[in-house]
């Protein structure tokens, strides 16, 4: 009987290699990847359009999972804790190989690979973590890691022989040289780089992340993406003013503008987008416009004009914001 296997794809060169070391074995595969607004990719080359790109290329199937609401459960509370910034990467593997552990019934798999290397990425893939990320979502001996099992005990697909453990490999650490050289022998070419991973171990995003779960206990999609734009300033408790850098976010931000919210311009000259985020008062109007004053081409003048607030003046002149008050509200 032909086995099936289920294949964690982010798309990467690791789990690329893994989905094709499992196919030369005659194993039918079908991918599974994951969409979080967390991807650090390119806009226009995420984790989706590779995952997507390695399957047409391999000809196997892929489900697609939007897990949004679910991820963002385990980024306010994860029962592992955080990384270096506001990623929980071991309750983040769990949540995904739960998904494809309920998948696999669907598809009439028998076990799931992935593309992890051990001691690759310190919090997610070292042994103990790997351990505990199996445990708790119920695929003990059912995790095989085609590029690092022959460093694993044996599980259940080599024991019962539907996978040749002769054939898998024992790489591990961080260096990328050995994927790199599988990949030229496998006659695999494109892959992307290193770069990307998750915007949760960015220092700043995850400060922005941090402002953002201590003041909106439940974030909506929109809220997300706005983290991702601009330079983001706390002016009360309950409103933050965020700012874009440059015309590309201007038009970001203005796509982002939802009801309730309120923006600023630079009247008479060149400058960026406000969005004020939240409960606006008169002062933090103020605020907010002294800070959209100092990004503006004008921000030299002692009075400069904004316009777009929606209070009871079309326009309010402001001297822009002094920088050592700006970087006491920066987030």
């Amino acid at each position: 009987m032909k086995r099936k296997a289920i294949a964690l794809l982010s798309g990467g060169l690791d789990s690329t290699l893994a989905v094709k070391i499992i196919l030369q074995q005659g194993i039918e595969v079908e991918a599974v990847n994951f969409i979080t607004p967390f991807c650090a990719c390119s806009r226009t080359k995420g984790c989706q359009h590779e995952a997507k790109r390695v399957t047409e290329s391999f000809g196997i199937p892929l489900k697609v999972f939007n897990i949004f609401e679910e991820y963002m459960e385990v980024v306010k509370k994860p029962k592992y804790g955080y990384g270096k910034g506001m990623n929980p990467c071991i309750d983040c593997r769990i949540l995904m190989f739960r998904k494809a552990k309920s998948y696999m019934a669907e598809a009439g798999a028998s076990f799931v690979i992935t593309g992890e290397v051990l001691g690759q990425r310190p919090m997610s893939q070292y042994r103990r973590a790997m351990e505990i990320i199996e445990r708790d979502s119920g695929l003990e001996r059912l995790i095989l890691r085609p590029l690092s099992a022959k460093l694993f005990a044996i599980t259940l697909p080599e024991e019962k022989g539907w996978v040749d453990r002769e054939q898998l490999l024992n790489i591990s650490g961080r260096s990328r040289k050995p994927q790199i050289n599988l990949a030229e022998n496998l006659q695999i070419n494109e892959y992307p780089c290193a770069a990307g991973g998750c915007l949760l171990t960015d220092t700043i995003f995850a400060r922005k992340m941090k402002d953002l779960l201590a003041h909106t206990p439940c974030p909506t999609l929109n809220d997300i993406q706005l983290l991702k734009t601009g330079r983001h300033f706390r002016l009360s408790k309950e409103l933050k003013a965020v700012v874009g850098r440059n015309e590309e976010e201007n038009k970001r931000l203005f796509g982002l503008l939802r009801h309730g919210d309120a923006s600023l311009e630079v009247r008479d000259a060149n400058g960026p987008v406000v969005i004020c985020r939240g409960i606006i008062n008169h002062d933090c109007l103020l605020k907010a416009a002294a800070i959209c004053a100092r990004y503006s081409d004008n921000k030299g003048e002692s009075e400069v004009l904004i316009s777009g607030i929606p209070l009871e003046q079309d326009v309010l002149s402001v001297c822009p914001i002094d920088d050592s008050e700006l970087e006491r509200l920066r987030i």
